[in-house]
């Protein structure tokens, strides 16, 4: 475990209970008393947290994520994915992200980046997002510029959708933006649930100068109802090991490059 993904891991065991123990980073992480300390020390320099004697409190409801989030968002191959997603974002970029725990996995390792971190008189990162969660991780990041679409919120994802998250994003660009997905074909496309979702993410793909699509092995070859635009509204597939030899040929054929975290 790297420094990056320690960070996020104590993140997210402060999230259980609101407050932690020095002891229990070392017990759960299996790191030395000194190095759960120096963590601490980082994070509360971000305000992510409240040092307190022995250990840390939350300072925000922003670690409070849907329950469905938490449960999903740690999955190994969601977390490779993320980790993959963060190495193509420069410092500096202007990052679209729109909901899903994939999205979410990769908003928790860009927030959890130290040279993101880093104290700056300007944003180190922007992030454009019409997921709510994802919006109440990143607010705390003083480095992070998180700029939220309008919308009517949607029960099943926390993202907004409708024709008010049209007008924020129809008057911005991204650098990247990384679209998470019920299905992805390299005939169809990406696809989702809901024709709502489908209609933002496929706004926000449109206007990045590239368009990832960030899927774990298990949505290649599906179809969900609502296409995002065919196949050639993405750029790059990110995804993890389980997906074929075959089915990684058939994107490439497509003009699709394939990143397998």
């Amino acid at each position: 475990m790297n420094r990056a993904e320690r960070l996020n891991a104590v993140l997210d065991l402060l999230a259980e209970t609101g407050q932690i123990e020095v002891e229990d980073i070392v017990a759960k992480l299996d790191v030395s008393a000194v190095t759960a300390r120096r963590d601490l020390v980082a994070l509360a320099s971000q305000q992510l947290l409240t040092r307190t004697r022995g250990g840390a409190v939350g300072q925000s409801v922003a670690y409070d994520l849907p329950i469905r989030y938490k449960r999903e968002q740690h999955a190994p191959e969601k977390l490779r994915i993320a980790q993959a997603a963060s190495a193509l974002v420069p410092r500096g970029s202007v990052v679209g992200l729109c909901g899903g725990t994939t999205s979410t996995a990769v908003a928790s390792v860009l927030g959890s980046r130290p040279d993101l971190m880093e104290p700056s008189p300007h944003p180190n990162l922007t992030v454009v997002t019409n997921a709510i969660n994802i919006a109440a991780q990143l607010v705390m990041r003083p480095q992070v510029k998180t700029v939220v679409t309008g919308g009517v919120v949607h029960a099943r994802s926390y993202e907004l959708v409708g024709p008010y998250s049209d007008v924020v994003l129809e008057r911005i660009t991204m650098d990247i933006a990384f679209i998470g997905v019920n299905g992805i074909d390299p005939v169809v496309g990406p696809t989702v649930h809901d024709e709502g979702e489908a209609s933002v993410n496929s706004l926000m793909a449109r206007r990045a100068t590239r368009a990832v699509v960030v899927a774990d092995s298990s949505k290649i070859g599906r179809t969900a109802f609502a296409t995002l635009g065919g196949p050639t509204i993405m750029t790059t597939l990110i995804t993890d090991d389980g997906i074929t030899a075959a089915q990684r040929a058939a994107f490439v054929e497509r003009g699709i490059e394939v990143i397998v975290a």
